[in-house]
């Protein structure tokens, strides 16, 4: 018997195995991992801009009705095995194009907000929660660096003019109890 040949990939103490063009004689019959290994080849060398449309598809279609490992390696004998490596950007990207991070609304601002508009509906009831969870949201909101000052103030003005709204009316039902009494 003889010795194995060096194209074989179960031959030990060879490394990693090498392109599949290295690997098997030119008239083995090809393999479906074959002609994917090729295909792969065309797809970069198109994302390179090595090969124009019309032309990779071509190839592709030839790939694919490949009978040989020979037929493949003519095929994507004038391509690099793989996509080519591309230099990194040596300048800053500018900040305007850099993505905006966006900061997490509090949790409390949004209550205060909902407490506020619900004083309408509910008749004020809902105006002294607004402002407990609006100053507390403030505090908060300088100490952990959270959005929503906007919901807050929202929140704060409505809560506010509730609470002042029930303090009117009932001053002014003091005022007529006592001027009728």
């Amino acid at each position: 018997m003889s010795n194995p040949t060096p194209w074989q990939p179960w031959q030990t103490g060879q490394g990693a195995p090498q392109p599949w063009q290295a690997q098997s004689p030119p008239s083995m019959l090809a393999s479906h991992a074959d002609r994917e290994r090729a295909v792969d080849v065309l797809r970069a060398g198109y994302g390179e801009g090595r090969l124009e449309h019309h032309e990779f598809e071509k190839r592709v279609a030839r790939a694919y009705a490949a009978r040989t490992v020979g037929e493949l390696a003519v095929l994507v004998a004038d391509l690099p095995a793989g996509p080519v490596p591309q230099p990194a950007a040596s300048l800053a990207v500018p900040q305007t194009f850099q993505p905006v991070v966006r900061r997490q609304t509090n949790a409390k601002a949004i209550g205060a907000a909902v407490c506020g508009l619900l004083c309408l509906p509910t008749m004020g009831l809902t105006g002294i929660p607004a402002v407990i969870l609006g100053h507390t949201a403030r505090n908060e909101m300088e100490r952990t660096g959270e959005a929503g000052e906007g919901l807050v103030l929202t929140g704060l003005v409505l809560g506010w003019l509730s609470t002042a709204g029930w303090a009117l009316v009932l001053t002014l039902l003091l005022a007529v109890s006592l001027a009728s009494g």
